[in-house]
């Protein structure tokens, strides 16, 4: 059945990312994994569940016509970089939302497919009014969470650390003793900083 589901319909059972429920956990690689928010070896923490992902998808492909690079792209900025769902997940919901009949593939130029919102998925959303505020709301905080904890200094301070660790570490005079050393400095200014007030 396509339509007529109501919101739990769409959050119940297993996730679609693997996740259980309960507060985010903290997972991925890089700016790019799914649901990633700051935390965790380089990853993010998810931030939706699998229907949640999916309103909030179906929400922005209805604001404008979209491919899934575009919709990666535009929850990350509406978070200030701090949260992406990665493609691994961002396409098998679009596909999920075309078989459900709530969005439609439009032509497009080259091999990306840009989808917009049916009448179908426009009702739904429609229906689901109130839930869709409130996951635009937490993507919202998710960004104001990330201008105060990720500042231009910050950002300045770990990319420059970040090039000096690649570049000293590829260095063919690196030994265990180095890589010990850099640890220990590492490990020190993490301690300093947990310890500011």
């Amino acid at each position: 059945m396509r339509f007529g589901m109501g919101y739990g319909a769409w959050t119940g059972g297993p996730r679609a990312d693997g996740e259980g429920r309960g507060r985010p956990g903290h997972e991925g690689h890089g700016r790019h994994g799914h649901g990633h928010g700051r935390g965790g070896p380089g990853g993010r923490r998810r931030l939706f569940d699998g229907g949640e992902l999916k309103l909030v998808m179906l929400k922005l492909i209805a604001d404008a016509p979209r491919h899934g690079y575009d919709l990666i792209r535009e929850i990350e900025g509406l978070t200030g970089g701090g949260y992406a769902p990665s493609p691994g997940v961002v396409y098998p919901t679009l596909s999920m939302l075309d078989e459900m009949g709530l969005i439609e593939e439009q032509q497009s130029e080259g091999a990306k497919k840009r989808f917009a919102a049916s009448d179908e998925g426009r009702a739904h959303l429609a229906e689901n009014a109130v839930v869709v505020d409130g996951l635009f709301a937490r993507l919202a905080a998710v960004g104001a969470e990330s201008e105060r904890t990720d500042g231009a200094p910050i950002r300045r301070a770990m990319g420059n650390l970040r090039h000096v660790l690649q570049h000293r570490l590829m260095r063919e005079d690196v030994n265990e003793d180095t890589l010990h050393e850099v640890a220990a400095l590492l490990d020190e200014a993490a301690q300093k900083i947990e310890r500011l007030k």
